[in-house]
């Protein structure tokens, strides 16, 4: 069965709409995007977030610079950010230019601010089990969609595919917490696991966020198993009116008729992440006032 990512994360939305829209406030939730540079791909991104907010009623607030940018003075703009009453989410678009640490900027974002949750505050909060911090959008978005499709992961083997410190670490420490639904025995595999394939064929959960277009191929896939494809990449389709197609890192006809629930690419995570970025930043809205 094909998971639908994009109703399930329309539902989300909905529900956020409703609340906003539901309660009087003296002010709608806001979100800052600090966008650097003219990459055509962090640009489409940012209009996909901003079309988010658009549907269920959050300011949006872009902040674009040419990048060339100090990193100084972009630190200098979060801390004016971190002040600013309006805004109650904060992110900063990656990538960023090789001049600029990144972890430097996530650890300047005030935690209680962090919708993408990289500061080191709310990934430690993740590691304790803690749920007062903010856990990354697209591990937050995978745990929405076992939550709504009734997938219990207690005592099941995940092997997520990826150790990024975006996806495959905070997801790894999300999904074996001692909690509801959760507890599952986690295995992070990446480009140095031994006999990867035979890793892979385990599981019963299979994440996959490697960032190599269609690498999984049914030869990796246990039958019956779940998986779940982070992947966006980007592969040349000269009968495309744009001259590519997007494809995920999981080869989808190869492993459709052998897998219980797959997600497609688009449509997939693709959507829960950004419904996952609206309820941070309805979440840290709550909070602040």
């Amino acid at each position: 069965m094909i998971i639908d990512g994009k109703a399930i994360a329309d539902s989300i939305e909905q529900e956020i709409s409703s609340k906003i829209a539901g309660e009087v406030f003296h002010r709608r939730p806001g979100l800052a995007v600090v966008l650097i540079g003219e990459l055509a791909p962090s640009h489409a991104y940012v209009k996909m977030k901003k079309k988010g907010c658009d549907r269920v009623g959050i300011n949006s607030y872009i902040y674009q610079f040419d990048e060339n940018i100090s990193e100084h003075d972009l630190l200098s703009t979060i801390q004016d950010l971190n002040g600013d009453e309006k805004i109650d989410g904060i992110l900063v678009q990656l990538p960023l230019p090789d001049h600029i640490l990144p972890h430097k900027i996530f650890a300047s974002i005030d935690p209680g601010k962090d919708i993408d949750g990289f500061n080191p505050v709310n990934m430690g909060k993740i590691l304790l089990g803690m749920s007062d911090g903010f856990c990354p959008c697209t591990p937050l978005g995978i745990k929405l969609l076992f939550e709504k499709l009734s997938i219990d992961l207690t005592g099941k083997n995940v092997t997520i595919l990826g150790r990024s410190n975006i996806v495959g670490k905070p997801l790894a420490a999300l999904l074996m917490q001692n909690s509801p639904g959760l507890n599952a025995t986690v295995t992070l595999a990446h480009s140095k696991t031994k006999d990867l394939q035979a890793v892979c064929h385990r599981a019963d959960v299979l994440v996959a966020a490697i960032g190599i277009p269609q690498f999984i191929t049914r030869e990796y896939i246990k039958q019956g198993a779940v998986v779940i494809d982070v992947g966006i990449n980007r592969v040349d389709d000269p009968d495309a009116k744009t001259g590519y197609r997007l494809v995920g890192d999981v080869d989808f006809h190869s492993v459709f008729e052998k897998c219980s629930l797959i997600t497609p690419v688009p449509k997939g995570v693709g959507p829960m992440t950004i419904a996952s970025l609206l309820l941070n930043t309805w979440t840290s809205f709550r909070r602040r006032i």
